[in-house]
């Protein structure tokens, strides 16, 4: 009996060292009481296609929008970031064959507990139909691409994580308030809440001489989904030396209430939509400053039976930025 009770006791103290081992060896390290100042440059593009049996050789139409750099300024302080981003220069393709692209994104995130939220709007204005020539007798293989600069492509969503792992966090996914210092992963779910769609308000998206005069869908100057849902997946993190990669990669569903509109008539219908979750984050990190490059990939559908709606938000930005001592601190009490 005395033997099992040493035993009981050995293991117990080997548990208690194993916690204080691993607490005394978490894989992250904050910053939290320094303000954070970052800016990032970059481009983002928003691509969408509207896929129909529009002809006998059309059966997809791509819009794209006219690459230009984007700015982002943003401040990150404990459990709290705010970040705006416009545009700024000139379109990086030919204004004659893409036309003028205008963006705009506002994003804010924060932590609570176990759970990280991000809340970001994005708006691009300024579109091209690729190859509209194929259809159009007003354009040529040389001037190809029919411009339309009142369409529209916009989403706002708010995404929640939830990580398995008690000891990933986002903060330090991200690289700004914080860092790995050691690898890390773990599985997690993400609900994610979207408005999202296409709009033109001058006349249809899809260009006359397309449109299909047996199906009113095809009129339409505006598509649009509120969707709900969760998409479970994978994080990894590892950090060598100073510099650091970390990814997200996630698969799951939405159920989304959809609509389009044609002279000022709007039907709705409700649905099933897939939905994926890719973010890659790398760069150099120190307790004074870092310079990540971040990519993100952000794909939704809309489909009515045999018209689908595919809209597409990609981002590759430099995000660098320095890490400050607050300039206020807790005044002392005195002691009497």
């Amino acid at each position: 009996m005395k033997k099992i009770v040493c035993f009981i006791v050995y293991l117990l103290l080997i548990n208690v060292q194993n916690v204080k081992s691993q607490s005394d060896t978490l894989p992250y390290e904050f910053y939290d009481k320094k303000i954070v100042l970052y800016t990032d440059f970059g481009f983002s593009t928003a691509p969408f296609s509207i896929h129909y049996k529009f002809k006998e050789h059309i059966d997809q139409i791509k819009y794209r929008n006219n690459y230009k750099n984007q700015v982002g300024f943003g401040v990150s302080y404990k459990w709290a970031s705010l970040r705006l981003s416009f545009a700024v220069g000139n379109n990086a393709r030919p204004i004659n064959r893409y036309g003028r692209t205008n963006y705009g994104s506002l994003g804010f995130n924060f932590t609570f507990k176990k759970f990280y939220f991000d809340i970001e709007a994005i708006t691009v204005k300024g579109y091209a139909v690729k190859n509209a020539y194929k259809w159009d007798q007003n354009l040529t293989i040389q001037n190809p691409n029919e411009i339309k600069p009142s369409t529209i492509s916009y989403s706002t969503g708010i995404n929640t994580w939830y990580f398995h792992n008690k000891l990933f966090k986002m903060q330090a996914l991200m690289g700004k308030t914080g860092h790995f210092i050691k690898e890390v992963r773990t599985w997690y779910i993400k609900s994610t809440f979207n408005i999202y769609g296409l709009k033109n308000d001058e006349n249809s998206l899809i260009p006359s001489p397309l449109i299909d005069t047996n199906n009113s869908k095809t009129a339409s100057n505006s598509y649009s989904a509120i969707d709900f849902g969760f998409v479970p997946g994978y994080a990894y993190a590892n950090r060598i030396k100073n510099w650091q990669i970390s990814a997200l990669f996630g698969l799951g569903g939405v159920i989304q209430a959809k609509s389009y509109n044609v002279k000022d008539n709007s039907r709705s219908f409700l649905g099933l939509a897939p939905r994926y979750d890719i973010k890659i984050v790398g760069g150099y990190s120190s307790p004074s400053f870092f310079l990540f490059l971040v990519s993100d990939f952000n794909n939704k559908t809309i489909q009515f039976n045999d018209l689908v709606i595919k809209q597409s938000f990609y981002t590759l930005k430099l995000v660098g930025g320095i890490r400050l001592n607050a300039l206020f601190k807790k005044k002392k009490t005195a002691s009497i």
